[in-house]
């Protein structure tokens, strides 16, 4: 098995490899694993796929999920690895340390995780754990040393910034006429990354933040 295999695999389903890792005694992978290969949304490719899927307009909780439990279930079961994934804890497996540990992504000016593909957007709906290792490419250079980093000064209230994240003002934010704007289009500081911009759509955007605030249902 190649990496460039499981990329393709991922593809065709609207996932991307987002990073892999051979993992140590250390890093709370399932005994007998020799690499760790971690599926992220595909930007509008996974959206569009997702859209399509029965899980999304069957009327039942949580569709992201379900739909990620098959289809990466689905994934596994071909190429001969177990499926993983950041849900359905505790106990909750390590996405984050693997993440970092696979040098693919690591922590943003604001403290938010950050992709050198996918920037501020990056999410993981699971991952691939294969008993052999798999050739692994070597780390990316870090966009964030050369960057600007306008994700320090985007929140429109100050809300998420080097100094930590107020989530209470974030919230408040959002309920008012003026935080429509991440409402409907996204989170203002994970837009301003430059690295990934183009691959997340505002419907997908819109939709993961209500998922984040949701809104009362409006009265009779």
């Amino acid at each position: 098995m190649r990496l460039a295999d499981v990329a393709t695999a991922a593809a065709a389903e609207g996932l991307t490899v987002g990073g892999g890792l051979h993992p140590g005694p250390q890093d709370g992978a399932p005994p007998g694993t020799g690499t760790i290969v971690l599926l992220c949304p595909d930007g509008r490719a996974f959206w569009n796929r997702l859209r399509a899927a029965p899980e999304w307009d069957d009327g039942r909780p949580d569709p992201v999920d379900r739909w990620s439990l098959r289809v990466i279930g689905a994934l596994a079961a071909r190429l001969g690895a177990r499926a993983l994934f950041p849900f359905g804890g505790p106990p909750w497996l390590p996405f984050t340390a693997w993440a970092r540990a696979s040098e693919m992504a690591w922590e943003a000016p604001v403290g938010l995780l950050v992709h050198a593909r996918l920037g501020l957007f990056v999410s993981y709906r699971g991952a691939l754990a294969f008993p052999g290792r798999l050739d692994l490419p070597p780390p990316p250079a870090r966009p964030c040393d050369a960057c600007a980093r306008p994700c320090l000064t985007a929140c429109p209230v100050g809300a998420l910034t080097g100094a930590g994240y107020d989530i209470a003002a974030c919230h408040a934010f959002l309920d008012t006429a003026a935080g429509a704007d991440c409402m409907e289009r996204g989170c203002a500081v994970r837009r301003s990354c430059p690295v990934g911009a183009e691959l997340r759509g505002e419907a997908q955007s819109a939709f993961h933040m209500a998922s984040f605030h949701p809104r009362p249902a409006p009265g009779p």
